[in-house]
């Protein structure tokens, strides 16, 4: 179903990087189905609800720590007296800008799955990510830090967007994702259990058939002679990861002999498809070298660079983007993969398995899902026993009946803040009660009208949401702390 490939980088370092730069921008109603159509559709038993889907648009830094406006598909369950837990969905490949959940949710692409997530009572995150559907410049390819951050600012646009909406969710945070959406799925994972652990928690994760190890088992594919009938990748990556970190090349044939240069040029200006390209990348290589050996397309002495200095720019980036080791998982975890994987080698797999179970990770299990299967093949078993996993952990309840009331802004400084905030011109006795992304509340105070002052340096740095309870309305603002 899905492609992939290999080779870094980390929003420069970091250092140019706003702390949260996230804001939902737009949400636009894209189509309903009802539970009927959806069990029609998929043909999965354990869909209760029909879907309500919406491409939301929001705000987050490109890799040069630039804040861009990026997309995503949003699917919410149809009942609104239900509380859900949440879903993120990392996709695989994407052979041009506009193959992504947000376009292809109605044409049997992956966003599809936004509204099979929805049907089975998830409300479902599917990132477009960077460089893709509404974003700017160059896609980084298979680079982990950004897929992490452009999802973990998504499901911060999707806490803006259930407030504005009166849609539910708890503590529950289930991630996934299958070829490159498992890399994206793993890399996701491990932000928020290294650097996010305050505002939110994973309840259970599915990396599927995804390229853990791209320092290792992919640089090994990238510089051995075997056929391999999906060269583009190795372009696509380099393309990448010299968007990101500007040492990997200086012109393409520093790397790549010009008899496929041309084409990668092309592919990078969006003339021809990522599809496109690697069927003239096969033509080529076949009527050069016999056979599709993505290895004969690069410079010789680029090679030998590669081969022999573990320092090398190329190498630094490939190992920079493994996301299976320097990290124990906390939440359960699931690998599911097929050993005849003919795009995705099975060895990613087997790598990150035995080293998390060095680490002692709970709850940690891989799996075969089809020994036989391809690629393509693998999917929908990976897919299967992925929702059956989740769906040992998955709590849904139900909504209080609450009063409608107006909503307010509220005006509050300093912001961000770092030990205490003022909340200005209150109207009268009320209630504060401050909450984090999930949802859940963490302080709640009386205060009196006018202005009032609330320590919150027991807060960790991350956002939350201020809310004051007055004379049947309620005035809210986001709140950032940070130190």
């Amino acid at each position: 179903m899905r492609r992939l490939f290999v080779l870094p980088s980390l929003c420069f370092l970091l250092t140019n990087c706003p702390l949260y730069s996230q804001e939902l921008v737009s949400a636009t109603l894209l189509g309903t189905r009802t539970q009927a159509q959806l069990l029609t559709q998929f043909g999965v038993p354990f869909i209760q609800f029909g879907a309500k889907f919406y491409k939301i648009t929001y705000t987050t830094p490109d890799v040069q720590g630039v804040t861009d406006t990026v997309s995503g598909l949003l699917a919410i369950p149809d009942n609104p007296n239900k509380i859900y837990p949440r879903l993120v969905y990392q996709h695989g490949t994407s052979s041009s800008k506009q193959d992504v959940p947000s376009v292809t949710y109605n044409s049997g692409g992956e966003g599809s799955l936004g509204l099979l997530f929805a049907g089975l009572g998830y409300v479902a995150l599917l990132p477009d990510y960077l460089g893709l559907g509404v974003s700017k410049g160059f896609h980084p390819y298979v680079h982990a830090e950004s897929e992490a951050w452009v999802a973990a600012d998504m499901l911060r646009a999707a806490n803006d967007f259930a407030l504005e909406n009166g849609v539910q969710t708890n503590g529950q945070l289930f991630i996934t994702g299958y070829s490159q959406g498992g890399h994206a799925a793993m890399a996701l994972h491990r932000e928020i259990e290294q650097n996010l652990s305050g505002e939110f928690v994973v309840t259970a994760a599915a990396p599927l058939s995804g390229p853990y190890s791209i320092g290792e088992v992919m640089r090994t594919l990238i510089l051995s002679d075997t056929i391999y009938n999906y060269p583009a990748y190795l372009p696509n990556t380099a393309l990448s990861y010299q968007t990101v970190y500007g040492n990997i090349f200086n012109e393409l044939t520093d790397i790549f002999k010009p008899a496929y240069a041309t084409a990668i040029g092309l592919f990078y200006n969006g003339q021809i498809t990522l599809s496109q390209l690697n069927s003239e990348l096969i033509s080529t290589l076949t009527a050069n070298e016999g056979a599709s050996r993505p290895f004969r397309m690069l410079q010789d002495s680029i090679v030998q660079l590669v081969i022999n200095d573990p320092t090398h720019p190329i190498n630094v980036a490939l190992t920079a983007n493994n996301t299976y080791n320097g990290w124990t998982p906390k939440a359960p975890m699931r690998l599911f993969y097929c050993m005849a994987d003919d795009q995705v080698p099975f060895e990613n797999s087997l790598l990150a398995r035995d080293t998390f179970l060095s680490v002692n990770a709970p709850n940690f299990m891989a799996q075969d899902v089809n020994p036989t299967a391809d690629h393509g093949g693998c999917f929908v078993p990976a897919l299967t026993n992925t929702l059956l996993f989740f769906l040992g952990f998955q709590q849904i309840g139900d909504v209080t009946p609450t009063i409608s009331i107006e909503r307010r802004p509220l005006e509050l400084y300093p912001n961000p803040a770092s030990a205490h905030i003022t909340l200005k011109n209150l109207p009268a006795q009320g209630q504060v009660l401050i909450a984090n992304n999930m949802g859940q509340t963490l302080k709640s105070v009386s205060v009196e009208e006018g202005d009032q002052t609330l320590f919150v340096n027991d807060l960790p740095n991350g956002i939350f949401w201020v809310q004051y309870f007055a004379q049947g309305k309620v005035w809210r603002e986001k709140m950032v702390v940070q130190r």
